[in-house]
């Protein structure tokens, strides 16, 4: 199950503007959404940052949208 597409389109964006916030190629960001290729640990980071959710998410871990809170040690 691939959520980029999903959160990607939810703002109506295209995949070349994404790739562009990332700094990849729009065929490399294309990879992820087909889930052809992994996705490295800093693109989903500014991914979750960016859609305001949480990693579990986008990997489809958990169904909540929502990111994680911080908790203030």
């Amino acid at each position: 199950m691939n959520r980029l597409k999903d959160l990607r389109e939810d703002r109506d964006l295209k995949q070349t503007e994404i790739a562009k916030i990332l700094g990849i190629s729009q065929r490399g960001y294309s990879h992820y959404e087909t889930e052809d290729n992994n996705i490295p640990n800093n693109i989903l980071i500014k991914l979750a940052k960016f859609y305001n959710t949480s990693i579990d998410y986008i990997l489809g871990i958990t169904n909540i949208k929502k990111p994680y809170k911080n908790k203030k040690q």
